[in-house]
């Protein structure tokens, strides 16, 4: 089957970048992707940190005079850092998938207005419309 645009993928359907609004159903399958990856992502960080404190356990390295490389409280610093920021992202998508399963998926809420679609095609775990984001200065 010979697909109608050169560049189209025969299994393409209408999307986002169709000019189709992404639906609920849609954003639904998108974070559920994301909480997988980053269920794996938190794993993966949970070795990492295991394998970190395995290795430095039995070891008097004084790293905090090592003139060649981080030390392990900074590397370790890091990784928790990471960590905790996987672990919130997470929250911040659970939280979304919940807004979809009780209807309020899309609804700004400190306004009530609907979030632009776009904003949610962008950020799926947008809470607030633009004008009510984090950050966004007030006139």
């Amino acid at each position: 089957m010979t697909p109608s645009r050169p560049d189209a993928d025969p299994g393409d359907g209408p999307g986002p970048s169709d000019g189709a609004e992404p639906t609920a159903g849609d954003a639904a399958a998108r974070l559920r992707e994301e909480r997988v990856s980053l269920h794996a992502r938190m794993a993966a960080l949970a070795e990492d940190m295991g394998t970190f404190f395995e290795a430095s356990r039995d070891s008097n390295a004084d790293d905090e005079h090592d003139p060649e490389g981080q030390t392990i409280a900074y590397e370790r610093a890091q990784l928790s850092a990471v960590t905790e920021q996987t672990r919130r992202h997470l929250a911040e998508v659970e939280a979304a998938l919940g807004r979809i399963d009780d209807g309020s998926y899309g609804s700004c809420e400190v306004c009530g207005d609907p979030i632009a679609p776009a904003r949610l095609e962008v950020r799926p775990t947008a809470r607030t419309c633009v004008a009510h984001a984090p950050g966004q200065r007030r006139r």
